[in-house]
């Protein structure tokens, strides 16, 4: 596939919208800000929300937190309510629904969540983001399970983090940031 990369890398995390992926969720969105990358998310509550919000949190950040807002319909788009989360700077409206009938059907933003990204860090979640994982090995993009001890990921052969330090490696080495200038 062949892409411009972004002046500023742009780190996906995929995970919950019903859990708040907790403090290894809060604590990953701190340490991306510090890499001077720009933050995606779904743009909805649990794990998207606990991460823009330390993103947007943390002192000194250069990047933005962008979300992908899906719709209630394809045929008259209005965001789903809840949408986006109040730490999302920049909503990206869909006419999109939430994540398809199977979440890589073509009608779903999960596509858009991946393509957009330079990289996907996926956190604990559900078939959404199991989904968003496939097509980020269908599309060959880099991704890692960022998951807590006792949690195993639900797609194989995608390499797993137990720690952010380890996970903020992975995104140096795929994309190059260093630091607030990225």
């Amino acid at each position: 596939m062949n892409t411009v990369a972004p002046l500023r890398p742009i780190v996906g995390v995929m995970g919950s919208g019903s859990s708040d992926g907790g403090e290894l969720a809060a604590s990953l969105g701190s340490a991306l800000a510090t890499l001077g990358v720009h933050l995606l998310t779904g743009a909805g509550r649990g794990t998207m929300t606990t991460v823009a919000r330390a993103f947007v949190e943390t002192p000194g950040r250069a990047g933005l937190s962008i979300g992908i807002v899906p719709s209630t319909s394809v045929e008259a788009p209005e965001p789903l309510a809840g949408y986006p989360n109040p730490w999302i700077e920049i909503p990206i409206m869909t006419h999109l629904p939430h994540s398809g009938p199977s979440g890589t059907d073509t009608l779903s933003r999960n596509h858009i969540n991946v393509l957009t990204s330079s990289v996907v860090i996926a956190l604990r979640g559900a078939e959404g983001t199991r989904s968003e994982v496939e097509l980020a090995v269908r599309y060959r993009k880099p991704v890692a399970w960022l998951l807590a001890e006792g949690s195993e990921p639900t797609v194989e052969a995608v390499p797993v983090f137990r720690d952010v330090d380890s996970a903020i490696g992975f995104v140096r080495t795929k994309t190059g940031a260093t630091g607030n200038g990225g």
